[in-house]
């Protein structure tokens, strides 16, 4: 290690310290700044850490349940892993999650979409997993085919890095071709059935990636995901390597079958959360663990005992009544979110708080995108209520669906709006980034984790 190294590590370790041990505060990003305003090229050193392999997940949702996931399993079957575990996944916050301790068995690292031109030359991960594109705070990152642009320039600046790619998202396909035309090994996952469920109204990507065509799809999971094919025959779902079936997607949690290379006929894995966007996140996660050499045994004991505890598919108790948190920062996710609803039949509450701030993209549009509309379909909609700094534009988005929706400042005060609600109707708060965590708080001071 060099002398500019040695002295951006230890300034690092050294604000790390004072944050977590003597501040109690998060240090989840400012070591790694300052480490890197002294050193730009230390996360290339602190790589070297990771004694048998690193790992980038990367995608617009899902990417922090996966990357835990893989963090725990890997724990599970014994080794020592350092992971970005809190979701600070642009280049500071992955150095930050590099400083702390000695050498490592494994590094598992969540990246963001735009900073894997960053983290991948530098970290030459020996696996990139890549969930989902979908449009994500147009405001920061525009369109579809920047985000491509970005990836496909940073798995060509990462040689050896092999891309685990969704291979039911077009999107991930076109940046798969992309890659491999320049070298990149590419291995593939997706759920190799129909799953006969609603599909949403506005897809995300609806052409062929080469010539424009509109796709054929023989089957979608949602959104754009499914067995895809252009009519022209020159862009078509990749064969899969690693394959979900017999899925099973209900209120209590997610349960399939597994094949894959090396993989025992019969293997199942399940998790007690979920919904159908969770089967891709576990079968990625499962993917990625078995090329580091986890069996589905010690996959399976890493499940039964995960539980949420960043927001997402979280479970509280408040005054007796279950209250699900959930991020849902675009109209894919929050559509996802909606389908979780619908797979609980008892009568429920919603919650949606949305704001504008600069980590959760100032453009709110995409609000319109969402198929609120279903919930009115078939019979009686959910206690609606809107928060956030854009709940006006939610009340409104709502009153266009049919849905008369109330103005709340916070969860409390929702959830005092509910006080004469039976108890057995669950409450569920659907957050984007800044709200997220404020909402979090609020439920751990109310009442303790289901």
């Amino acid at each position: 290690m060099s002398v500019r190294s040695a002295l951006a590590t230890g300034a690092g370790r050294l604000a790390h310290w004072g944050l977590s041990s003597v501040l109690h505060r998060n240090a989840s990003q400012l070591p790694g700044r300052l480490a890197l305003a002294i050193d730009p090229q230390l996360m290339r050193e602190l790589a070297r850490k990771a004694r048998r392999a690193s790992v980038v997940v990367c995608g617009t949702n899902g990417k922090t349940t996966t990357n835990n996931v893989i963090a725990a399993a890997l724990e599970g079957a014994g080794n020592v892993v350092l992971c970005n575990r809190v979701g600070a996944n642009m280049a500071p916050g992955v150095v930050s999650a590099l400083l702390p301790g000695r050498e490592a068995d494994f590094a598992v690292m969540e990246a963001d979409e735009l900073s894997t031109v960053h983290i991948l030359p530098q970290l030459r991960p020996d696996y990139l997993v890549l969930l989902n594109l979908f449009r994500d705070q147009l405001d920061r990152a525009g369109e579809i085919d920047r985000v491509q642009d970005t990836i496909v320039r940073a798995l060509l600046g990462s040689s050896g890095t092999t891309l685990v790619v969704n291979g039911d998202d077009p999107l991930c396909v076109s940046v798969a071709m992309r890659a491999a035309a320049g070298g990149t090994r590419v291995l593939s996952f997706g759920i190799g059935e129909d799953l006969g469920l609603r599909q949403d109204r506005v897809p995300e990507a609806r052409f062929c990636q080469v010539c424009g065509a509109e796709l054929e799809y023989l089957y979608r999971s949602y959104a754009q995901l499914g067995a895809f094919r252009c009519p022209n025959g020159d862009f078509a779902r990749p064969t899969l390597d690693f394959v979900a079936t017999g899925v099973e997607v209900g209120r209590e949690g997610v349960s399939f079958d597994v094949s894959g290379p090396g993989i025992a006929p019969g293997s199942r894995v399940s998790a007690g959360f979920g919904g159908t966007y969770m089967v891709y996140n576990l079968l990625a996660a499962f993917a990625a663990t078995s090329l580091l050499g986890v069996d589905v045994a010690d996959f399976q004991r890493t499940l039964d005992g995960y539980h949420p505890e960043n927001g997402r598919l979280q479970r509280f108790e408040v005054g007796g009544r279950e209250v699900v948190l959930n991020l849902a920062k675009n109209p894919a996710g929050l559509n996802q979110n909606l389908s979780l609803l619908e797979q609980d039949e008892r009568e429920k509450a919603l919650f949606v708080l949305v704001n504008d701030n600069a980590n959760d993209g100032t453009d709110v549009s995409w609000i319109w995108d969402v198929d609120f509309e279903r919930m009115v379909e078939g019979g009686r909609a959910p206690l609606v209520f809107a928060g956030g700094t854009r709940a006006n534009d939610v009340q409104v988005r709502m009153k266009y669906a049919g849905i008369d929706a109330q103005v709340c400042e916070s969860v409390s005060e929702v959830v005092g709006r509910l006080s004469g609600v039976p108890t057995d109707r669950p409450l569920y708060v659907l957050a984007n980034y800044s709200a997220l965590f404020p909402a979090k708080e609020e439920l751990e001071r109310q009442g303790g984790r289901r």
